[in-house]
Formats: C-alpha cells, structure tokens, sequence
C-alpha cells in the first residue's frame, strides 16, 4: 500500500449544528452547544468533526443557501465562538472540517444581489451565476429542481431566467467563469488561515453544466427532465477540482470528501484518485438508493425495505472497484438521510439495539473513512411523525404540495407513510441527550419536534451502560486505530455468500492478520458453518456468547486469526 495517510485511520462524527445543542434558549442548537459536547465526542473516540454549515444564510435549506462564506450565522453565534471551538477541539485532539457549498449560493448573497442589479456587459456579476433568455416563452431547458418544480425561475427585470437546480433561493453559480472560481478558492484559504483541517464538499459533482444546456430524458409520470443526470460528472468537473487541488488542498494536510450524487466508478476513481490530484473521497449514493420509489416520477419517497443481496451487491462492488485505485467513505447515515436502525435494522425494542450494532461492525470493518451521524451510536430511530404540520424540511414539504395536491399522483396517507421513511427530517430531530424536557437538547420548544422515544433513547443511558450501543461503536473506533488490516487488508466476500438472503460475510486479510465478519440482517436464526480456524479468537461481537454454527436474530462477529493459519 501506498505511504498512509492520516484521515485513511480516522474516524468522522457529523454535527448537524441545529439539532445538536442549544445553549442559549431558543430551540436551536448552536456552536458553544457544540462546546459544550466536545468531552462527549472525545469519549467516542473519533478524530474528525464534520461540521454542516453554520455560515450566515436565511437557511430556506438548512444554512446549505449560504449569504456569506466568511461568517457566522447569528443564529449558531459568532466568529469568535467558532475560533473557541476550533481551539478547544484541537487541544482534544480533534480535527474540524467544514461544509463547503459552492454549487449555489443563497439569492441574498451580495454577488447574486450585484448579478441581479443588471444584465448590462459591464456588470462583472451577472457572470457569477447561469442567466439565460426564454426559448419559445418559457424556461430555456426542461430540467426540474431537486426539491420540485422547474430549475429556472424568471427575472422580470431583465427578460431573463436564473438556473437553481435547488430552491429558487439557491441560484446556480457559473463555474465556467474563472473569476467565480478564484473568489472561490479566496474564501477557502481564508479558512485555511484559521486553522481548519479540510471541507466536505456538498454536491461537488453537479458544478459543471453541460455545453450548451441541453433537455434532460423525463421518465415516468415526471413533468420535468432529470437535471441530475444531464449534470452530474460534467465535461469540466475534473478540470475545476484539479484547479482547487493546485490552488488551495495541495497547501494544507487536510482531509477532503465530496459529496458526489451520480457518481460511477470510473468518475469516483478520478475525484479520489490516490494521486491525490483532485479529493481524498467521495461520498456514493447507490446504497442509499436501492429504496426508492420503482415509480421513477416518485424518486426517492417510498416505504420499501432494500433486499439485502442488492445491498450486499453494491456494497461490496464499491469496496472492490476502488481497492488500490480510490479510497472509500462509509456511511449509513447523514443529515439527509433516515435513520439506519430503522432503514436497514430494525427499530422495534427487541431488536434496536442488535440491529444498530450489527449495522455498525458490518460497515466499520470494510475499507475507507468511516463516517458517524450524530445519535446513530445511540441507535436514534425515525421519527414516525403523523402529519405533514411536524415537517420542517423543505424538500419534504415541496414534495407534499407538488406530488399529493398538486399532480395527486400518491394518497395523503401514502405520503405520510413514505415520508416516515424517508423525509430528511428523521435524521434532524434533535440529539437525545437525556430524560429532561425536550430530550436535554433544550429548555425550550425545539425547532423541530423531539422524538418522544427519548425517555429510553439518549446518551446519559447510553453511557450508564456498558452493553450499549455508544460502547460498541467506540470499540469498533479503537479497533480500527489499534489493527492496520482494517486500513489496509484485501475485502473478499466468503464465495458462497453472494445469493444468501439472511447473512452477509467477508473477510479482511494482510500478510499478518485475517478478519471473518459474520452479520445477520434478519429477525430468523440461521445455521451456517464457516468454517472458523482453531486459531481464530472472537473480537467483538453483539450477543454474549458465540453459538458458532448457530446465528441468531441481527448477530454480528468478528473473527481475527493469523493470516498464516490459512495456508497448509
């Protein structure tokens, strides 16, 4: 393997700001919140914190419409309370990465604002973004928003339309024009002055539009193209990062991730080359597709469960792909993303607690970065909500009003349903810290509503008790800093697993040490025979004790043996 690299061993926790921990009484979590819970991070055991943005912005998207890249939002509190957190956290050890959303801007940024003021050629603003005239009267391409809609709104001052491929208080910025591109690169080495360790970059892989802004194919029921896949990995995407690499990441020893949607192989293979000539990796999202709507004008709002071969399949396709090409980021869970307990575990109280675990040593033990959302080492479920008035997040409350009373394509309760599973908001309700008033998160009415399971669900009974999910999460943190074959073993599939519908099984294997995970991603007991090395000792496991043959409900163990002990 190539000379190792420090973020390849690291473990990241993601701070979604908001919802992490209010500190001066008003419902929304802040940054001296965020302080006040280093001591809990440090106890984990991770090494990074992702930060989600705590910039100024009028937060129509969860502070992902930025105002200005060079402040704090008022909200989350100031410069100065950043500069402590940054301090207090590398004094622990920690490392901070920021959010960096460069794809768009919010509409109330001052280079949107002087683009606005005039389409005149002397106006070096109106370049920063992607204006474009009316074709036959209406929006210059079919292509729709992410979160519903068209992706152009018109300006009627200048006859001309204005691309978002989000909220239409998130207007595109040109990347094309090199000008955006140095200002750019200016704010982030101005963060990099302050001492920050590197950036998640949010949907980096859609700043690059197709020549000549072509239609999109309409699948379905859809009214609207799919602006995804006509921009995602466009022509100049390599060409910009590798100008950023140049400009500002070769400068420092961060760590850096993209957030890349429609991302292949081969494009991941480029964005995380180990050259280290564009990112260190990339964020895919194919596992976290498999369940989606097969109604494709429904996209992503569906209740159905993924089949574990599929997810074994893909899975295990990223792991062996980018072996000794790319480096891999693990995830189950984000800030847009349901919570995996009750995705693809199971959040009944019998069950919680084995499926969390389960999930945990399942990803933990593969190759990559692992990435850990606040509340999922304490199994945090969804939040079942009942009524579409409990929904904060804009992208679901968009889809209700074009999909349910709009196009009526899906009942209300059907919405209702999906939504339970699939809106952002299961993974935004606030951090369930203890059994106090709205879960110890604050003394006040949450910004959005505490899951009411939080009288059993938090961290003070997370760290009371030595079996709980909080304990074996930092068990799976130290293995991976104490056992170089986790970094840098061979991923195989055991070859008779490929079709099984209950278990998952692979091995991790270096010149010295072997590791046999062994996971049951179902509520039936299933008799398999490994064929386990007299040699192999148990290393972590989520029951008591080991009925070898015998694998109960949502168990999971690892084996570790001498590489040795396979050879005759």
């Amino acid at each position: 393997m190539q000379t190792e690299k420090w973020w390849q061993k690291a473990v990241v926790y993601q701070v979604y700001p908001k919802s992490f921990q209010d500190s001066n009484h008003d419902g929304i979590g802040d940054i001296r919140g965020i302080i006040q819970r280093l001591d809990y991070i440090k106890q984990l055991g991770v090494d990074v914190i992702w930060l989600n943005p705590i910039y100024k912005s009028p937060d129509i998207d969860g502070g992902y419409d930025i105002s200005d890249y060079q402040d704090i939002n008022p909200t989350f509190g100031s410069m100065a309370d950043f500069d402590e957190l940054l301090s207090k956290a590398h004094a622990m050890g920690l490392k901070i990465i920021m959010d960096l959303v460069v794809n768009h801007s919010s509409s109330q940024h001052d280079w949107f604002q002087k683009s606005l003021a005039s389409s005149e050629p002397d106006n070096d603003y109106r370049d920063y973004y992607v204006w474009r005239d009316p074709v036959d009267g209406h929006e210059p391409n079919n292509w729709g928003s992410f979160f519903s809609g068209p992706a152009w709104t018109y300006d009627e001052k200048s006859g001309q339309y204005y691309l978002h491929l989000f909220a239409k208080e998130q207007p595109d910025l040109n990347w094309n024009n090199p000008k955006v591109r140095h200002s750019i690169f200016d704010m982030m080495n101005w963060w990099a002055a302050k001492g920050i360790d590197g950036f998640r970059m949010d949907v980096i892989s859609l700043i690059s539009k197709p020549d000549g802004l072509p239609d999109a194919p309409i699948t379905g029921d859809s009214i609207f193209g799919n602006a995804g896949d006509a921009v995602a990995n466009g022509p100049h995407v390599h060409e910009y990062l590798k100008e950023m690499n140049t400009k500002v990441l070769s400068k420092h020893d961060w760590m850096t991730v993209g957030e890349t949607a429609g991302v292949t192989i081969s494009e991941a293979q480029k964005y995380a080359n180990k050259d280290g000539s564009e990112l260190n990796m990339v964020f895919e999202f194919e596992h976290v597709g498999l369940d989606s709507n097969t109604n494709p004008a429904l996209g992503k709002w569906s209740d159905r469960k993924a089949a574990l071969p599929e997810l074994r399949e893909n899975l295990v396709k990223w792991q062996q792909a980018l072996s000794g090409k790319a480096w891999n980021s693990l995830y189950w869970n984000n800030h847009d993303q349901p919570r995996v307990v009750s995705r693809f575990g199971n959040d009944s109280p019998k069950f919680r607690e084995l499926s969390a675990k389960m999930l945990a040593a399942l990803l933990h033990f593969m190759q990559g970065t692992p990435y850990i959302y606040q509340g999922e080492e304490l199994g945090m479920t969804n939040a079942y909500f009942d009524t579409i008035n409990q929904y904060q997040d804009l992208e679901t409350i968009n889809a209700y009003q074009e999909l349910v009373v709009t196009e009526k394509l899906v009942t209300e309760e059907t919405m209702l349903k999906y939504f339970q599973s699939k809106s952002r908001d299961n993974a935004r309700t606030p951090m369930q810290w203890d059994t106090s008033s709205n879960a110890g998160f604050s003394d006040t009415t949450p910004w959005l509503e505490t899951n009411p399971n939080y009288q059993a669900i938090n961290a003070k009974a997370a760290l009371d008790n030595p079996d709980s999910i909080f304990y074996f999460y930092q068990k799976l943190i130290k293995l991976r800093h104490q056992l170089p074959v986790i970094t840098d073993g061979t991923f195989k599939l055991l070859p008779d697993n490929e079709q099984d519908d209950h278990i998952f099984a692979y091995t991790r294997t270096n010149s010295e040490t072997t590791l046999l995970i062994i996971a049951n991603f179902t509520s039936d007991t299933i008799t398999r025979n490994y064929d386990v090395p007299k040699a192999a000792q148990l290393l972590i496991q989520n029951y008591t004790d080991d009925q070898e043959t015998t694998i109960r409900p949502y168990e999971v163990k690892v084996y570790q043996y001498p590489t040795k002990s396979l050879k005759k």
